[in-house]
Parts: C-alpha cells; structure tokens; sequence
C-alpha cells in the first residue's frame, strides 16, 4: 500500500467513524425521556415525541449514507472515476446558461406574468401572451438548476441565471 493509499484509508476511516458516533448519539437521545421534557417546558409531548422521532429518522438517513457520500470526494485527482460515479454527478448545473425558452420562462415568472400553481408544475399565465409549449418538462428543468423554488418563486440563483441570459441575448 502506498503512502497515499494510507492517508486514504486513514480519512475514510476518520469519516466512519464520525458517523458511527453520530449514530451512537442518536441512539442515545432515543433514550431520553421526551414526554417528561416536553412536560417541564409546556409543549404537547405527543407533538414532541413526534419532532423528535422525525428529526432522528432524519439525522439517521443522513448518517448511514454519510460515508459514501464522503468518499468519492476524498480521491486523488488523478484517480479513475466509475461509471456509476460519473452517473450520479451528471444532470443540470445552477449556473447553465438558460435556453430562450428557459430565459423567456424565468423572465415571466420574476415578472409575475407567469405563475407555477402550488403543488404542480401548471404553469399559469396571467393577462394576454401565450404560455410555454411543455410548461411540465419547462417547470421541471427550472426546478432541477435551482432556477425556482417549490412554490414557483424565481430564487436567487434563477435571477443571476436570467442575468447571464439576458448578457448573452442582447447585440454586441
């Protein structure tokens, strides 16, 4: 094993264990009692015993996949990259120059002459002017970039991506 292999090996392991001590603090807040806690501070204890519960399945999800997620980070540059790595890093980037129809679409909704009905990705238009021709796939593609936010607002991401769109469009 070279010397790079064990200073590899030595981070990767100082990442494992990192999350087992985060699952063993889990666990321990898991013997807690909740209900006397929530008692004492004046919260509804079927309400706390809930948060809690939720907030442990969570931090449990995030450190049972933590050290994968950590590794792929920690290779040498010049180290060969799988497949399904590569995979899994592909798919749209915040700072992409939008499409026209993306730049038209972030355009109209920081405008507010678009809107994205809550919970969809209906598109609606408000006043005269016609609307995208996929306002699904469209929706879909502002949200994977970061473009917008659930509820349809253009972020702030989106409004830098419709600056570098609007600095492309116009003539030299």
């Amino acid at each position: 094993m070279s010397p790079d292999d064990e200073g590899q090996e030595s981070f990767e392991e100082k990442v494992r264990s990192i999350a087992r001590e985060v699952s063993r603090s889990i666990e321990r807040v898991a013997q807690v009692d909740i209900e006397e806690i929530a008692e004492s501070i004046g919260v509804d204890p079927a309400r706390a015993t809930e948060w809690v519960e939720g907030a442990m399945g969570w931090l449990r999800s995030q450190a049972e996949g933590f050290g994968d997620d950590v590794a792929p980070w920690s290779r040498e540059p010049d180290s060969k990259v799988t497949h399904e790595e590569q995979v899994r890093s592909a798919g749209p980037h915040p700072l992409d120059l939008p499409t026209r129809e993306q730049g038209l679409a972030l355009a109209a909704l920081d405008s507010g002459r678009w809107t994205v009905e809550p919970g969809s990705h209906t598109l609606l238009v408000h006043g005269s002017g016609p609307g995208p021709s996929d306002a699904v796939g469209l929706v879909g593609e502002l949200r994977a970039r970061d473009w917008i936010a659930a509820d349809g607002e253009v972020t702030l991401v989106g409004r830098h991506a419709l600056g570098r769109w609007l600095d492309a469009d116009r003539p030299a």
